[in-house]
């Protein structure tokens, strides 16, 4: 994995901490929300290569959606 790539997987997982933070909820432990961001990412480049838009927007825009979900 790229150097970038980790350090927008790092970025997510701070940014779901504080999403659980934000709402009052137990966030899960650490290999879960590494699993979450990791999937966020992932989604996030794909959304890119298909719409040509900024990933970081599409991470936030992901990390909203789960965040509505639960």
């Amino acid at each position: 994995m790229g150097f970038i790539r980790q350090q927008q997987e790092r970025l997510a997982v701070r940014f779901l901490q504080w999403q659980y933070q934000k709402v009052n909820l137990p966030a899960p432990g650490l290999p879960e929300l590494e699993r979450q961001a990791h999937k966020i990412v992932k989604e996030a480049h794909q959304i890119a290569r298909d719409r040509g838009r900024n990933v970081l927007v599409i991470i936030k825009e992901l990390i909203a959606d789960l965040k509505n979900r639960s």
